[in-house]
Protein backbone atom coordinates (compact mmCIF):
# COMPACT_ATOMS: atom_id res chain seq x y z
CA UNK A 1 0.00 0.00 0.00
CA UNK A 2 1.41 3.18 -0.91
CA UNK A 3 1.23 6.53 1.57
CA UNK A 4 2.17 9.92 1.15
CA UNK A 5 5.00 10.19 3.34
CA UNK A 6 3.37 13.77 5.39
CA UNK A 7 0.74 11.15 6.76
CA UNK A 8 3.68 9.83 9.01
CA UNK A 9 4.55 12.90 10.50
CA UNK A 10 2.79 13.52 13.71
CA UNK A 11 1.51 10.47 13.84
CA UNK A 12 0.96 8.73 17.57
CA UNK A 13 3.39 6.12 18.68
CA UNK A 14 0.62 3.47 20.41
CA UNK A 15 2.12 1.05 23.07
CA UNK A 16 0.58 -2.41 23.28
CA UNK A 17 1.21 -2.79 26.90
CA UNK A 18 0.09 0.60 27.88
CA UNK A 19 -2.76 0.87 24.82
CA UNK A 20 -2.12 4.43 25.33
CA UNK A 21 0.39 7.43 22.91
CA UNK A 22 3.78 7.14 23.69
CA UNK A 23 4.89 9.80 21.82
CA UNK A 24 4.27 10.89 18.09
CA UNK A 25 7.01 11.45 14.88
CA UNK A 26 8.18 14.61 14.09
CA UNK A 27 10.71 13.50 11.36
CA UNK A 28 11.64 10.53 8.67
CA UNK A 29 15.33 9.90 8.82
CA UNK A 30 16.23 8.50 5.44
CA UNK A 31 19.05 7.17 3.78
CA UNK A 32 19.77 9.18 0.79
CA UNK A 33 21.93 5.35 -0.61
CA UNK A 34 18.69 3.79 -0.93
CA UNK A 35 15.91 6.20 -0.55
CA UNK A 36 14.02 3.92 2.44
CA UNK A 37 13.27 5.19 5.76
CA UNK A 38 15.05 3.69 8.53
CA UNK A 39 13.57 5.37 11.68
CA UNK A 40 11.59 8.02 12.52
CA UNK A 41 12.74 11.27 14.93
CA UNK A 42 10.26 11.15 18.38
CA UNK A 43 8.79 14.07 20.22
CA UNK A 44 6.27 14.16 23.28
CA UNK A 45 6.56 14.95 27.02
CA UNK A 46 7.06 11.14 27.97
CA UNK A 47 10.32 10.51 26.20
CA UNK A 48 13.30 9.78 28.76
CA UNK A 49 16.05 10.92 26.41
CA UNK A 50 16.25 13.65 23.40
CA UNK A 51 16.55 13.05 20.33
CA UNK A 52 14.72 9.48 20.68
CA UNK A 53 13.94 7.41 17.54
CA UNK A 54 11.90 4.55 16.73
CA UNK A 55 13.52 2.21 14.02
CA UNK A 56 11.12 0.58 10.99
CA UNK A 57 12.10 -2.96 11.93
CA UNK A 58 10.29 -2.16 15.73
CA UNK A 59 7.02 -1.15 14.64
CA UNK A 60 4.67 -4.02 14.81
CA UNK A 61 1.95 -2.60 12.50
CA UNK A 62 0.51 0.64 10.84
CA UNK A 63 -3.40 1.66 11.77
CA UNK A 64 -5.35 4.44 11.35
CA UNK A 65 -4.69 5.13 15.23
CA UNK A 66 -0.88 5.59 14.43
CA UNK A 67 2.23 2.92 14.58
CA UNK A 68 2.10 0.60 17.17
CA UNK A 69 5.13 -0.93 19.32
CA UNK A 70 5.64 -3.21 21.84
CA UNK A 71 6.32 -0.77 24.71
CA UNK A 72 8.50 2.62 24.75
CA UNK A 73 11.33 0.13 25.23
CA UNK A 74 11.50 0.49 21.63
CA UNK A 75 12.66 3.88 21.62
CA UNK A 76 16.67 4.33 21.04
CA UNK A 77 19.03 7.10 20.89
CA UNK A 78 20.97 7.45 17.84
CA UNK A 79 24.30 6.43 19.08
CA UNK A 80 22.64 3.06 20.25
CA UNK A 81 22.75 1.70 16.70
CA UNK A 82 26.00 2.48 14.40
CA UNK A 83 24.23 2.73 10.96
CA UNK A 84 21.37 4.56 12.90
CA UNK A 85 23.92 7.12 13.52
CA UNK A 86 25.65 7.33 10.42
CA UNK A 87 22.37 7.98 9.09
CA UNK A 88 20.73 10.41 11.66
CA UNK A 89 24.16 12.18 11.19
CA UNK A 90 23.95 13.36 7.77
CA UNK A 91 20.57 15.16 8.30
CA UNK A 92 19.37 14.57 5.45
CA UNK A 93 15.80 15.70 4.24
CA UNK A 94 14.34 14.54 1.10
CA UNK A 95 11.53 17.61 1.05
CA UNK A 96 13.19 21.17 -0.32
CA UNK A 97 15.69 19.32 -2.68
CA UNK A 98 16.16 20.53 -6.34
CA UNK A 99 15.45 17.82 -9.09
CA UNK A 100 17.22 18.58 -12.34
CA UNK A 101 17.17 16.07 -15.36
CA UNK A 102 20.52 14.66 -16.84
CA UNK A 103 20.61 17.36 -19.35
CA UNK A 104 20.88 19.89 -16.58
CA UNK A 105 17.10 21.18 -16.90
CA UNK A 106 15.71 22.42 -13.91
CA UNK A 107 12.63 20.45 -13.19
CA UNK A 108 11.36 21.64 -9.69
CA UNK A 109 11.64 21.11 -5.95
CA UNK A 110 10.69 18.11 -4.08
CA UNK A 111 7.46 18.86 -2.11
CA UNK A 112 6.20 15.09 -0.79
CA UNK A 113 6.66 11.68 -1.18
CA UNK A 114 4.98 8.48 -1.54
CA UNK A 115 6.86 5.50 0.16
CA UNK A 116 5.34 1.73 0.43
CA UNK A 117 3.94 1.38 3.59
CA UNK A 118 5.08 -2.19 4.13
CA UNK A 119 9.14 -1.80 3.53
CA UNK A 120 9.07 1.90 4.16
CA UNK A 121 11.14 2.50 0.61
CA UNK A 122 9.85 5.82 -1.38
CA UNK A 123 8.49 5.09 -4.09
CA UNK A 124 7.41 8.40 -5.90
CA UNK A 125 8.80 12.16 -5.75
CA UNK A 126 6.33 14.96 -5.99
CA UNK A 127 7.72 17.77 -7.87
CA UNK A 128 6.94 21.27 -7.82
CA UNK A 129 7.23 22.88 -10.86
CA UNK A 130 8.98 26.21 -11.13
CA UNK A 131 6.39 29.37 -11.61
CA UNK A 132 7.12 29.33 -15.30
CA UNK A 133 7.19 25.65 -16.34
CA UNK A 134 3.83 25.29 -13.82
CA UNK A 135 1.57 27.61 -16.44
CA UNK A 136 1.39 23.63 -18.05
CA UNK A 137 1.61 21.49 -15.42
CA UNK A 138 1.95 22.13 -11.64
CA UNK A 139 3.72 18.65 -10.27
CA UNK A 140 5.30 15.84 -11.41
CA UNK A 141 5.77 12.16 -9.97
CA UNK A 142 8.95 11.02 -10.36
CA UNK A 143 9.28 7.35 -9.60
CA UNK A 144 12.34 5.62 -7.75
CA UNK A 145 13.67 3.65 -10.84
CA UNK A 146 14.11 7.73 -12.90
CA UNK A 147 16.43 8.13 -10.28
CA UNK A 148 20.31 8.58 -11.37
CA UNK A 149 21.93 10.41 -8.56
CA UNK A 150 21.35 12.36 -5.12
CA UNK A 151 23.80 14.43 -3.08
CA UNK A 152 23.19 17.10 -0.42
CA UNK A 153 21.21 19.70 -2.52
CA UNK A 154 19.95 17.89 -5.81
CA UNK A 155 18.13 14.91 -7.40
CA UNK A 156 19.41 14.31 -10.95
CA UNK A 157 16.82 12.09 -13.04
CA UNK A 158 16.70 10.78 -15.99
CA UNK A 159 15.26 12.86 -18.86
CA UNK A 160 11.81 12.39 -20.73
CA UNK A 161 14.04 13.19 -24.13
CA UNK A 162 16.21 10.26 -23.85
CA UNK A 163 13.06 7.84 -23.34
CA UNK A 164 11.42 9.64 -26.42
CA UNK A 165 14.37 8.60 -29.09
CA UNK A 166 15.21 5.23 -27.21
CA UNK A 167 13.82 2.17 -29.82
CA UNK A 168 11.04 0.37 -28.36
CA UNK A 169 12.07 -3.13 -27.74
CA UNK A 170 9.35 -4.64 -25.58
CA UNK A 171 7.36 -7.40 -27.01
CA UNK A 172 4.01 -7.88 -27.45
CA UNK A 173 2.62 -11.07 -25.35
CA UNK A 174 -0.65 -11.97 -26.11
CA UNK A 175 -2.49 -13.72 -23.04
CA UNK A 176 -5.43 -16.81 -23.14
CA UNK A 177 -8.06 -16.05 -21.31
CA UNK A 178 -9.43 -19.06 -20.16
CA UNK A 179 -12.80 -17.99 -19.60
CA UNK A 180 -13.14 -16.43 -23.23
CA UNK A 181 -12.57 -19.61 -24.62
CA UNK A 182 -14.68 -21.76 -27.02
CA UNK A 183 -18.51 -21.80 -25.66
CA UNK A 184 -19.31 -24.79 -23.90
CA UNK A 185 -21.26 -26.91 -25.74
CA UNK A 186 -24.75 -28.73 -24.41
CA UNK A 187 -24.34 -32.25 -23.42
CA UNK A 188 -25.81 -34.50 -26.19
CA UNK A 189 -28.53 -36.48 -25.30
CA UNK A 190 -29.67 -39.24 -26.67
CA UNK A 191 -33.69 -40.20 -26.99
CA UNK A 192 -34.67 -43.78 -26.19
CA UNK A 193 -37.98 -44.63 -28.14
Amino acid sequence: MLLLGSRLIGAPIMGLQTGTALARTSRAIIDPRNLSIVAYELSGPLLDRQPSLLRIVDIRELSDIGMIVDSSDEFISPEDVIKVQSIYDLHFDLVGLAVIDDKKHKLGKVVAYTLEATSFVIEQLNVKRPLLKSLNDTELLIHRSQIIEINDTTIVVRSAEAKAHEPVTQAIRSYNNPFRGSSPQPEATTRQA
